[in-house]
């Protein structure tokens, strides 16, 4: 006989991903808009974040609430059912739209829910995480109001009611229990000012996003990865959050220069040869900024897992190692400035907070969260008895033995989680029917792979005496982690300005990696209209060539401000204007610019005609879609505007396409010098041919350099002052691979119509043919012996005369 123990087997450890888990994020968004003023608030479901903009005036049109709308791309909006027209109107154009993130909800809630009263005590009576718990009721007033601006009661109405509508909708938190409210972190001010008006047809033909349809069959459901285009190239962050602000950056480019030269001192620094060591420190600290919104999120529905507290500890500590490198950086740069004064000591208390209160070995081996010794009395205690348990029960079993019936060769006890302490006892071959399981002072349990589990009087003492001690541990360390993270959620500020600053961080790092590594030049400033730029190049165009021509770009204040670009087809025109448009838009994000040297002017917006983006759901032709482009461009642009046009007029009549091409500059021209920068590429030489357009200073004739060496066409991709009168359309055929017959035959057709003469059909047979033709069936025919009654005439006219009258005619 033997006695032997057993208790429940702990998890094996468990490896923690290092890819971080992404939420999608949905923006539910409220409006409101009363005597000529517009205010918003919207909840970002990613960050649990909810951002305002203050009473804001716009026109009747609501121009900008639309550009407002456009950058943040809500999924839903409440406002008051109590609206004027212009709202209503604008609302329903809204959800009538369709877009890449689908349609728009428009809900409407009663006016009252955005009563000015109401509002306020929703929000002051509202418990957020972020707010100390031991602050009285007007320490909390103060500290709201230090946060959100009450003197705007547009806002404030709007707040109340997004607020009504995250807890009658549960955004987020549809599974938890009804007494589990929407969480919100942090508030923050969502500015739109000072922003270049550029819309989704430049962002589009720039090629400043693209989209493609991901590889992976695995990942088609989650939607597309990021092409080849200019977002993809800048794109070196080392975390998501900073991956995030730089999309941010590109959809809102700036004309604030105090903005723009702060983030050009930042990358200069990081550029300079004796910060290179600090660069890759900052990396590396990046590299370990983890998704802390969607951990604390978790922690105000304690959701916690143990990925998620390794992930936290392991950002407050690199925090800290960034906090310290730039105190040791030239505090003459602002962003250096900032984050050692905003990356306090609380990211020390965290830090120590989690390293003295979680052990993680014992929480990836178990798969849950262990807290470390010595913190609580109590679990230390019950997890040494629990330690010393199998002993204990070894000696239990051994003294069970002795009371159990001769045939029973062994047994042992076992400890099972919410059961409780059994004798397990082998099944023995005489026990075949549930009746034979009966022992006598035992009470029979369960049968379990062979094994007769039973409750005895030394298994019940042993509940009573030590009770449910996994449950008790777990229940104890449970309460700790609740404790500790609202320890953590107090202090919660310093951790999204952590994130916002690494943000900011980790995207100038990434443009200076760029700019590094494919020469760039920082941009100069200027409020004069106009740029000047050396050996420009386009950002993505030279990353594909194997030799990229560099071309120069000078526009004035009061001369040459409209460039009328020719050459023939594929002679680098369409580049040409592209690489005006990106270097000019990489200046007014902040980069640098592919160039030797680069000066931008005053620039408010950049309006482009170059590809037609077609789709069914617009009900447009082709034409019409270029002409709406163009008449953008016309309405909108000013003397601070960049205007890029490309073969315009070419989708219909050439005559027609030719005088709208002519008009539009004409309009341009007549402004004088508050036109816009134009450039336009064109293929219609009649427009100089003809002199359809005055001799003025602010025109300018530019054209691409080819040479034609005998039948073939050199191109140089040079751009240099003239005009180009032939298209050389024929050795671009070739180059396409045209059949050379075709090629000859339009050559032929195209000196006809240059000369004047009449074009001669190919197909067609000549009269000298026809006639030969007609004189063979003639001869035929009277060779027919009419009088034999062998003759088919019927067969003859099928055989003969129609197929010879077809090809005749």
């Amino acid at each position: 006989m033997s006695a032997t123990s057993a208790m429940s087997c702990p998890l094996p450890p468990l490896l923690v991903p290092e890819q971080e888990e992404q939420e999608c994020s949905e923006i539910h968004m409220s409006v409101l808009w009363y005597a000529g003023e517009f205010a918003v608030t919207y909840y970002d479901t990613e960050d649990c974040s909810v951002y305002f903009m203050p009473d804001t005036p716009d026109s009747e049109g609501l121009e900008l609430l639309q550009k407002v709308t456009g950058e943040v791309h809500p999924k839903c909006i409440v406002t008051s059912a109590k609206q004027d027209q212009n709202i209503a109107n604008f609302l329903t154009n809204l959800a009538d739209s369709d877009s890449d993130k689908g349609k728009i909800e428009i809900v409407l809630f009663p006016n009252i829910d955005f009563g000015l009263e109401v509002s306020k005590q929703r929000i002051l009576s509202r418990q957020f995480p972020f707010i100390p718990s031991h602050m009285t009721a007007t320490e909390k007033i103060l500290y709201l109001s230090s946060v959100i601006p009450f003197e705007s009661p547009l806002m404030i109405r709007a707040l109340g009611g997004l607020l009504k509508y995250l807890d009658r909708r549960r955004v987020g938190v549809e599974l938890e229990e009804s007494g589990i409210a929407v969480p919100v972190l942090a508030f923050r001010k969502f500015v739109l000012s000072e922003t270049v008006n550029i819309d989704q047809d430049t962002y589009s033909v720039l090629q400043i996003f693209k989209s493609d349809i991901h590889p992976s069959v695995y990942k088609l459901s989650s939607g597309l990865k990021e092409g080849f285009s200019l977002f993809g190239i800048l794109n070196r962050c080392r975390c998501k959050r900073g991956e995030k602000l730089l999309r941010l950056w590109l959809t809102r480019p700036t004309r604030n220069l105090t903005e723009l030269n702060k983030r050009l001192d930042v990358i200069h620094f990081f550029l300079l040869a004796q910060n290179h060591e600090t660069v890759l420190t900052l990396q590396d600290c990046l590299r370990n900024i983890k998704n802390v919104p969607l951990i604390l999120k978790r922690m105000t529905l304690s959701h916690t897992k143990v990925s998620d507290w390794q992930a936290l500890y392991k950002t407050v500590c690199n925090a800290l190692c960034l906090r310290d490198t730039c105190r040791s950086l030239p505090h003459s740069i602002e962003l250096f400035q900032i984050i050692s004064r905003v990356f306090t000591d609380d990211l020390q208390y965290i830090a120590s907070l989690i390293s003295k209160v979680v052990d993680f070995e014992g929480s990836i081996s178990q798969n849950r969260f262990t807290v470390r010794p010595n913190v609580d009395p109590t679990i230390d205690e019950k997890k040494r008895r629990l330690m010393g348990l199998s002993d204990f029960l070894t000696e239990v079993a051994q003294k069970e033995l002795e009371t159990l019936d001769n045939h029973i060769p062994s047994c042992c006890v076992i400890y099972i989680p919410l059961i409780g302490f059994l004798l397990s006892i082998p099944r023995l071959p005489s026990m075949v029917d549930k009746s034979d399981f009966e022992i006598e002072g035992l009470d029979f349990m369960f049968l379990s792979e062979d094994k007769l589990h039973y409750r005895s009087a030394r298994t019940k003492e042993l509940d009573s005496l030590l009770g449910d001690l996994h449950c008790e541990i777990r229940d104890q360390e449970t309460l700790i982690m609740h404790q500790l993270q609202a320890k953590i959620l107090e202090r919660s500020e310093v951790l999204n300005s952590v994130i916002e600053y690494t943000a900011h961080l980790d995207v100038l790092l990434a443009l200076a990696v760029m700019a590094r590594e494919n020469s760039y030049c920082r941009p100069r400033f200027t409020q004069r209209h106009g740029f000047h730029i050396k050996d420009g190049r386009h950002p993505l165009m030279e990353l594909c060539a194997k030799t990229f021509v560099a071309n120069p770009v000078n526009s004035g204040e009061a001369t040459r401000r409209i460039k009328i670009i020719t050459g023939p087809n594929s002679s680098g025109k369409s580049v040409y204007l592209k690489q005006v448009g990106l270097i000019i838009f990489m200046g007014l994000i902040g980069s640098y610019v592919p160039a030797a040297e680069a000066e931008i002017g005053a620039i408010d917006g950049i309006y482009t005609r170059i590809h037609t983006r077609e789709s069914v759901s617009v009900g447009l032709s082709t034409f019409m879609i270029d002409l709406n482009q163009v008449a953008k461009a016309v309405n909108n642009a000013t003397e601070r505007s960049l205007v890029l046009i490309d073969e315009f007029g070419k989708g219909t009549n050439t005559l027609d396409g030719l005088a709208l091409l002519a008009a539009v500059l004409k309009y341009w021209i007549n402004q004088g010098t508050q036109c816009p920068q134009v450039f336009v590429s064109t293929n219609f030489h009649s427009l100089m041919q003809l002199e359809l357009l005055p001799d003025t200073p602010l025109l300018e004739y530019l054209t691409m350099e080819t040479h034609q060496d005998g039948d073939e066409l050199v191109f140089f991709y040079q751009i240099k002052q003239g005009v180009s009168t032939v298209s050389h359309a024929a050795n671009i055929a070739a180059l396409a691979g045209m059949p050379a017959k075709i090629i000859e035959r339009g050559l032929e057709v195209s000196e006809l119509i240059r000369n004047g003469k009449a074009i001669k059909r190919i197909d067609h047979p000549s009269k000298g043919d026809q006639m030969e033709k007609c004189k063979a069936v003639v001869e035929k025919f009277l060779s027919l012996d009419l009088d034999d009654p062998n003759v088919n005439l019927e067969e003859f006219m099928h055989k003969e005369v129609l197929p010879s009258a077809a090809s005749i005619l």
